[in-house]
């Protein structure tokens, strides 16, 4: 047989050359396949037992955990083993070390390092954001040392303005103070509260506008304030300082800072907005809305997180926030979920809500009360809804929404959020989260995109989802919810029933952060492994294919699949840090990189990767409270002597 598989006759001398072998051993599969099939399906399944546990040199004692470590609630056993988990966080922690010396070395101590030509960017206040937006993530992984140095940094810090400068308040809260704040309730040293106590005060003549919104910038030498381009209050703006002025009234007992951040939320009570339809511009002046634009995009996105945040903080006591947070929830589900023609695919877009013309005076007594008019009848074409116009954009920002969803769906009670209405939280969160990481999986690079425009039915109010969900509902609930049906990664451009409009991933977190949440919250290990890998070339997971192709799949998954951790490794790492993709979709083996490394990867990219692959639970979602830049703040309630001294009812 030997001699007949090498083409020699028992008489032969003759041995076939190179090429003749090939060519005879691949004219023969059926001899070898089944051998190379067997062979990778032994190295898959016993990879982990024959490679043991982690190399020497990446085991990692983990500090200790904040309060008390706890499984997720409904937990399901990991996919993959406790040390594979746990080399995944060391690898990321790496990540985090890799840049941060980075910008130790070359940009140390301004805001953000250039990664490619290891210039600093000094684009925020010259007050070194880079080191106050990563001083947490540095305490949650255990380097020490960085964080000593930097708390040392800190402690001389001054924060007076240069001649005409001017302080972004907004990004200077969320950021620089948020930082501190986090840092101090992880750590209790003193001199980060005593420093966020101060940038607290020398930033609260921003919010000595006419309304008492806060202004866009200001200089802290003058205290002389400046308007935004828009030349309005964002949303976003005016709701995303709560959370941090709280806690420091908390900490420090000073009214000034609860009754400046408070302000702006009685503006939102007395809005009069019973719908739940907050625009995203507000007049600095008068506190009025100033256009019709709803979103939960980049002029709101953080505005919806701080509604429950706000309630979640401070021990679920301020019910008129959570309220807010109801009705503006409702409101998003009702106008802005849509699902696209093919795949299928749930997203959320902005939209313009246009008021209808005042309705015509009603003359006929017994028709002014009758179910047919536009009155009481919603579904009237002359009743007083406004007319929604959506965009079809869908922004990676705005990925942040379904970890909004699980975390409220998780910690609202039955009464306030009723079973129905805690399914639909449920369902929105797993359809969106799974379509922000079918942006990631349907790219080249497995790197998502930074703004889509979504493919929209003909009739764009056929494509809503709360409609089809009702229907579905009556229809006896077959099958899984529309936009939850998971469609799968596709291979050309023309079928993802989207076009992508921004090719940039700017590192953003969003999506990584709502896998994190939803992992925490569910304790479906799906949302571990998405934040591990997607997988290209429209191919399915394994475990997903039918028995007999399991050999196939297996040869075919280990080519086409790359870890989102391992793309950004790939495609964003520099030789001193890391830096946003201009084009994910670009098929070179090097993408082309822009020559930035915000912050926000240290403070919320890299920390959301390291605690969704870290098994402990370091920062529990039930005593801890993430800022919009990931700090985790603590939930805290308010004394008796504090209610009375801040006027809190």
């Amino acid at each position: 047989m030997l001699s007949s598989l090498l083409g020699r006759t028992p008489h032969s001398s003759r041995l076939p050359t190179l090429r003749e072998g090939i060519t005879l051993l691949a004219g023969r599969p059926q001899r070898w396949l089944p051998h190379l099939l067997g062979f990778l399906f032994v190295l898959w399944y016993f990879g982990p037992i024959i490679r043991g546990g982690p190399p020497d040199d990446y085991v990692y004692v983990l500090p200790p955990p904040i309060h008390h470590p706890h499984l997720p609630p409904l937990y399901k056993p990991p996919t993959a083993s406790a040390n594979d988990w746990k080399v995944r966080a060391h690898q990321v922690r790496e990540a985090f070390i890799h840049a941060y010396k980075g910008y130790r070395d070359h940009a140390f101590p301004a805001d953000e390092l250039a990664p490619m030509s290891g210039k600093i960017h000094n684009n925020f206040n010259g007050w070194g954001v880079t080191i106050y937006d990563a001083l947490d993530t540095m305490w949650i992984m255990g380097l020490s040392e960085y964080f000593e140095e930097a708390v040392q940094l800190i402690s001389k810090a001054d924060y007076t303005t240069k001649p005409k400068q001017y302080v972004p308040f907004f990004e200077t809260i969320i950021r620089h103070l948020g930082g501190l704040l986090s840092a101090y309730a992880l750590s209790n040293e003193p001199i980060l509260l005593e420093q966020a106590d101060k940038m607290g005060a020398i930033l609260l003549p921003a919010f000595n506008t006419e309304s008492g919104f806060p202004a866009y910038a200001l200089s802290t030498r003058t205290n002389a304030t400046r308007g935004g381009w828009t030349g309005n209050t964002l949303w976003a703006e005016a709701l995303s300082n709560q959370l941090e002025y709280k806690y420091l009234a908390h900490v420090t007992g000073k009214p000034e800072y609860f009754e400046k951040a408070e302000r702006c939320m009685q503006l939102m009570y007395e809005a009069n907005i019973t719908d739940g339809i907050f625009p995203t511009h507000w007049d600095t002046k008068t506190g009025a809305p100033s256009n019709h634009r709803f979103s939960v995009g980049a002029f709101a996105d953080s505005a919806h997180e701080y509604l429950l945040k706000q309630w979640l903080i401070t021990s679920q006591s301020e019910t008129k926030i959570k309220d807010l947070y109801l009705n503006v929830s409702k409101s998003i589900m009702e106008n802005l979920l849509y699902v696209t023609p093919n795949r299928e695919m749930l997203f959320v877009t902005d939209a313009d809500m246009l008021k209808p013309p005042p309705r015509k005076s009603q003359t006929e007594g017994s028709e002014s009360t009758s179910k047919s008019t536009p009155a009481t009848n919603p579904k009237s074409p002359q009743a007083s809804t406004p007319s929604t116009i959506p965009s079809g954009t869908f922004e990676h920002l705005s990925c942040f929404l379904p970890g909004l969803f699980a975390l409220a769906a998780s910690t609202l009670s039955p009464l306030d959020l009723p079973r129905p209405e805690r399914e639909l939280h449920e369902w929105a969160a797993e359809g969106l989260a799974y379509t922000c990481w079918l942006t990631y999986a349907d790219t080249k690079t497995g790197l998502g995109p930074d703004v889509l425009s979504m493919k929209m039915f003909a009739k764009a109010e056929d494509g809503l989802w709360l409609p089809r969900v009702e229907s579905w509902k009556e229809k006896g609930r077959s099958g899984r919810p529309p936009g939850l049906r998971e469609p799968g990664a596709v291979r050309g451009k023309n079928e993802r029933d989207y076009t992508v409009y921004k090719r940039t991933y700017l590192l953003r977190p969003e999506a990584i952060e709502s896998f994190y949440i939803m992992w925490r919250t569910t304790g479906n290990p799906v949302w571990r492994e998405r934040g591990w890998w997607v997988v290209l070339s429209n191919s399915q997971p394994l475990g997903k294919s039918h028995p007999i192709l399991t050999y196939i799949m297996i040869v075919f998954v280990f080519a086409s699949s790359r870890t989102v951790f391992q793309a950004i490794e790939k495609y964003a790492k520099t030789e001193i840090g890391y830096a946003s993709i201009m084009d994910v979709d670009k098929s070179s083996e090097k993408a082309p990189v822009k020559d930035e490394m915000p912050s926000y990867f240290l403070a919320e990219t890299l920390k959301y990767l390291y605690l969704l692959f870290t098994d402990e639970e370091l920062i529990p979602l039930d005593k801890w409270v993430f800022n919009t830049e990931a700090h985790p703040l603590p939930i805290f309630e308010w004394t008796e002597t504090e209610k009375k001294l801040f006027n809190i009812s």
